[in-house]
């Protein structure tokens, strides 16, 4: 079925194969003017007026098909208009039909009617030229050749087959062959044209969208023939050499332009003969090139097919950016000084190279004293300012050579390339720049430093073997007193290895529970029956003895060993007190690390739980400075045990940032005065008055005011008649005993009920 060629190919196309087909209306009218001439003569030759009919009608469609293309194209259709060049299609249909069709009905005539050979010869060889001429027009409509071939080949078939001789009707069927052929031959004309316009569109498409895209590129692009020469530059390239003030680039040879750079010093010329190199030998690879106080590049080279291209990427944001980053992961970031990581890599090299020739350095390590008290009472902005002041200061009083770096939190560390001398003077001189307060925030801080110092004579030691000698240095000056440098000695390192023994030695008693427990009784200062006892960890060393409380401990919280040895006690606690009086109670110390390394309300219920004391009879004890070092968490975990009945003692109190904050925020329930408000009552009434009002401060606070620290007949006296202190611990009345002779003491001074109370949980 013959359809328009409309819904076979694209518009663009299909408009332009209409186009073709009303083109050259001035040959299409010479040869309709021909082909009627030739039909009049053969009229006046062979003496047929049929023929003079015949020639006007070809005259006259020939001029009616050229006053159709003169429309077609006055209507001036545009590129993609398909609706309109169908409507023109069909016109050319009427026309072209009639063309062949008149052709077809002079050698009909010429044939069976007027039968003189001249007439016959010249209409034949007419109409096929006419065929040849309607396969080279009208090849692009199927449609149109086909209803053409099919008009003029009808009657000039009929007039073969019905002339009556065997010849002619052989040469009709010849001529239906060659029309099929003529059909065949316009459908490979017309498939390899529109192939060719498809080619060209899709050639003409890719070389824009190549054109766009080497003009957009924001990175600079040369393309180089087989001899080096630049045929293609883009507008980025262009700009680029230009800045360089090299003139043309398209048609020059790269070779002279990479010299003029290298003569100019504009590139470090290790990387002109880096690009020569790779462009000589047709190769791929990357040259950084870095122009003189101008931006960096990254010259990409590609070869191949005898042609190289060179991508020119500016890469100075990236190396920036890279510079910033290199020195925001070696530096930190508050004080701009070296890390501890950066410090560790220079501090080798410096150490190695001391060592080298036999030189001495010293390391020092630096501590703000107090500063947790600075961020805890002024937050850490002003925190942070005084860190940033500090290594401003520091990096003032110390040598230019001296190499000052942040450790962390508010340490610092210095390698100074000196001797022993210089080294402590070093020291000294960052002491004295820290005689002048801060002015931080508007708020005006004095502030003091300690430093620990090791001397390395040779500069042979180990950097981690330094670090711990001068931390151990430190630690000596904070326990002397702050505000001060130590440097390291021998004995030092003998307390260091024996504090780690001791550390290794107490993780090992702990898990083999090897601890044991010591109970203070608190007397009531007026009946002297005990009220409750305070529960205290005891360490035997199997080949030291007893270590006193105040080096394991610290230890242990060091360690994060404190909150096992917490939950220990307190389920042996509970367990022991369970087999006291009824009225007699049991106190446990917590750490501030306990607030975090246990769930302390959960441990306390399944004590008391599995022990079946009551929540009345027990108590925990926290010190000012577990409160101040987690105060938001410790008041949650104090009101979640204040809940469930457990009263809440303040241990210590006045050692610490003493603060009556703390004591009205907090669900306390005893006050404990330290020891150091008792010693001197009995002789210095200035000490008695300050302890009667803090016991005062605590009574009018509804909280039960205990004394520590009792020694002696006298201060009780005085404490009896002159303060409202309630209860009473110390030892005059029993050092920490054994849970052993604790039950023995407590009958002694509560009388005979303990006893029973024992054996009714022994046998009930």
């Amino acid at each position: 079925m013959l359809t328009s060629a409309r819904k076979t190919m694209p518009a663009l196309d299909y408009v332009s194969i209409i186009r073709s087909v009303y083109s050259e209306r001035g040959a299409m009218l010479l040869g309709a003017i021909s082909s009627a001439a030739v039909a009049a003569i053969s009229s006046f030759q062979a003496e047929a007026p049929i023929l003079l009919v015949v020639a006007a009608a070809l005259l006259v469609v020939g001029l009616i098909r050229f006053y159709n293309m003169q429309a077609f194209w006055r209507a001036g259709i545009g590129d993609d208009d398909a609706e309109a060049a169908e409507r023109w299609e069909n016109r050319a249909l009427i026309g072209g039909a009639l063309v062949a069709f008149t052709h077809g009905i002079w050698c009909l005539v010429a044939i069976l009617v007027v039968r003189d050979p001249f007439a016959e010869l010249a209409s034949c060889t007419l109409t096929i030229a006419s065929t040849v001429g309607l396969v080279a027009r009208n090849f692009g409509l199927d449609r149109l050749l086909t209803i053409q071939i099919v008009s003029l080949s009808v009657p000039l078939w009929i007039a073969m087959i019905f002339r009556g001789n065997f010849y002619h009707q052989l040469l009709a069927a010849m001529l239906i062959l060659l029309l099929i052929s003529y059909r065949k031959m316009a459908g490979d004309v017309r498939a390899l044209l529109l192939s060719a316009v498809h080619g060209r569109v899709e050639v003409s498409r890719l070389a824009a969208e190549f054109d766009i895209a080497i003009t957009t590129l924001e990175h600079g692009l040369c393309m180089l023939d087989e001899n080096g020469t630049i045929t293609l530059a883009n507008d980025r390239a262009v700009q680029i050499f230009t800045s360089l003030e090299i003139g043309k680039l398209a048609g020059q040879p790269f070779g002279p332009v990479l010299e003029t750079l290298g003569a100019r010093a504009l590139v470090p010329k290790i990387a002109v003969a880096r690009l020569r190199k790779i462009i000589d030998e047709r190769g791929s690879g990357k040259v950084l090139f870095s122009i003189h106080e101008g931006p960096c590049f990254e010259v990409t080279v590609s070869s191949g097919q005898q042609r190289t291209v060179l991508l020119f990427e500016d890469i100075t944001e990236r190396m920036l950016a890279e510079e910033r980053i290199n020195f925001i992961a070696r530096h930190d970031t508050l004080t701009g000084l070296p890390n501890r990581s950066h410090f560790n890599t220079l501090a080798a090299e410096h150490l190695q190279m001391r060592a080298e020739m036999g030189l001495p350095s010293t390391l020092m390590i630096i501590d703000i004293d107090e500063f947790k008290h600075v961020n805890d009472s002024f937050g850490h902005v002003v925190g942070d300012e005084l860190l940033r002041q500090t290594a401003d200061r520091l990096s003032a009083a110390l040598p230019d050579e001296v190499l000052l770096a942040r450790l962390g939190g508010d340490e610092f560390i210095a390698l100074c390339a000196a001797d022993h001398a210089k080294g402590r003077s070093a020291a000294e001189q960052a002491l004295a720049a820290f005689d002048t307060s801060f002015m931080l925030n508007g708020i005006d801080l004095p502030v003091r430093i300690s430093i620990g110092v090791v001397h390395s004579p040779a500069s042979q030691d180990d950097l981690e073997e330094l670090m711990t000698k001068a931390d151990l240095a430190l630690n000596a000056a904070k326990t002397e007193g702050k505000a001060r440098s130590q440097i390291f000695h021998a004995q030092m390192d003998i307390d260091y290895h024996y504090r780690q023994r001791l550390k290794a030695d107490l993780r090992d008693a702990v898990a083999a529970g090897q601890l044991s427990l010591a109970f203070q009784p608190l007397l009531d200062i007026s009946t002297r029956k005990v009220m409750s006892c305070e529960a205290l960890a005891r360490w035997t060393h199997a080949e030291l003895g007893p270590i006193a409380p105040a080096i394991f401990i610290p230890l242990a919280e060091e360690m994060g060993l404190i909150s096992d040895i917490t939950a220990w006690v307190v389920e042996n606690a509970t367990r022991e007190c369970s087999c006291w009086a009824s009225s007699v109670g049991v106190g446990v110390n917590v750490s501030a690390r306990d607030f975090r390394g246990i769930d302390l309300p959960a441990l306390v219920d399944r004590a008391l739980r599995q022990s079946g004391l009551p929540p009345e009879r027990f108590e925990i004890e926290v010190t000012e400075t577990a409160v101040i070092e987690e105060r938001d968490l410790a008041g949650s975990v104090l009101q979640a045990l204040a809940d469930r009945g457990i009263a809440i003692a303040l241990d210590d109190f006045g050692t610490g940032y003493s603060s009556l904050s703390y004591l009205s925020a907090l669900p306390f329930t005893k006050l404990k005065i330290d020891r150091s408000f008792v010693a001197d009552i009995a002789d210095d009434p200035r000490a008695l008055r300050l302890l009667a009002n803090v016991a005062r401060l605590g009574r009018d606070l509804d909280l039960k005011v205990v004394a520590e620290g009792v020694e002696t007949e006298e201060q009780l006296n005085v404490m009896l008649s002159q303060t409202s202190v309630q209860q009473v611990q110390g030892y005059f009345f029993s050092r920490p005993l054994p849970a052993k002779d604790i039950a023995e003491l407590i009958e002694r001074f509560n009388g005979k009920t303990s006893n029973r109370h024992a054996e009714n949980r022994l046998h009930g």
